[in-house]
């Protein structure tokens, strides 16, 4: 994503700039190591390209940033829940605005650390106080952690994943190992399967993988790179390619689907009953780490 012509709203240091896109704010890192764009809106990662390489992350072309709309590709923060758990689906998180509170650079890259505030909005849809932090770490590697703290006098229940859309030059190409064997098929309305450790995406796909190596593998070969997930505080990896639904989507084009995959740092609940419960004082944290080989 080119953002060099975006008119600058402020400029933080040599290497990080706040610039203006349509009616989003995009923190702009542009370090010797690597450069990086992550939207305020949503707290969102929208583009990671390490020196000299192509984005790692995919971001749609048709992506609006009108401040209310969730936006198509990055990494999507889905909290306090994961997909359809409650309403809205994936939660509030990737539709609020985030606060800008550190940044730090030195020789070996850059941290941006954003805050997700509760407000009456987030109060009106989820009736709980919290602490919610997103380090972002730009090297030659992406690091994305988000911290989760229950500051309420209340414990509660919550999901939550990161979105992790890949830039990869043909699906059809593409193979994915490390994802494990068993897996729930939502395309055939949760059924559980057992499949191999590699993956050949020749049709859409939206599978949980609840039994995930700590390192996930995406070959990527007309791009000559092999894309490396490892993610923490995870208990499933969810791998999503849509396919022909491109064709009802307003915000991707519909061949869009050739040159993207989800693969997913994901603490997964079907229900926001079943999620992991915090109790107050307590923290979690969920991560992925994302380099090229």
């Amino acid at each position: 994503m080119n953002l060099t012509h975006l008119p600058i709203i402020s400029t933080l240091s040599d290497c990080i700039t706040v610039v203006q896109k349509d009616q989003a704010k995009i923190v702009h890192i542009q370090h010797p190591k690597a450069e990086a764009a992550i939207s305020l809106f949503g707290g969102h990662v929208i583009s990671f390209k390490p020196q000299g390489g192509q984005d790692l992350i995919w971001t749609s072309e048709s992506a609006i940033f009108d401040g209310k709309t969730p936006l198509r590709g990055g990494i999507p923060v889905c909290w306090p829940w994961f997909a359809k758990a409650s309403e809205p689906s994936h939660g509030f998180a990737r539709t609020t605005e985030w606060s800008l509170v550190e940044h730090r650079e030195n020789q070996d890259g850059v941290i941006i650390r954003i805050e997700l505030k509760p407000s009456q909005e987030t109060l009106a849809i989820w009736p709980h106080q919290f602490e919610v932090f997103l380090d972002i770490e730009v090297s030659e590697q992406l690091t994305v952690t988000m911290h989760i703290k229950n500051i309420d006098e209340q414990t509660w229940k919550f999901s939550g994943a990161l979105h992790t859309y890949f830039n990869i030059a043909n699906i059809l190409d593409t193979q994915i190992t490390g994802m494990g064997d068993h897996y729930i098929d939502k395309l055939q309305g949760g059924k559980v399967c057992l499949g191999g450790d590699t993956l050949n995406i020749t049709a859409g796909v939206d599978r949980v993988y609840t039994h995930p190596s700590t390192q996930i593998l995406i070959s990527d070969p007309n791009n000559q790179r092999s894309i490396s997930v490892e993610n923490k505080g995870d208990t499933a990896a969810v791998i999503w390619n849509p396919w022909e639904l491109t064709q009802g989507m307003v915000d991707m084009k519909d061949e869009a689907y050739m040159n993207m995959v989800c693969v997913e740092s994901t603490l997964y609940a079907e229900t926001l009953d079943s999620g992991h419960m915090l109790q107050p004082g307590e923290h979690y944290q969920l991560s992925t780490t994302i380099s090229q080989k």
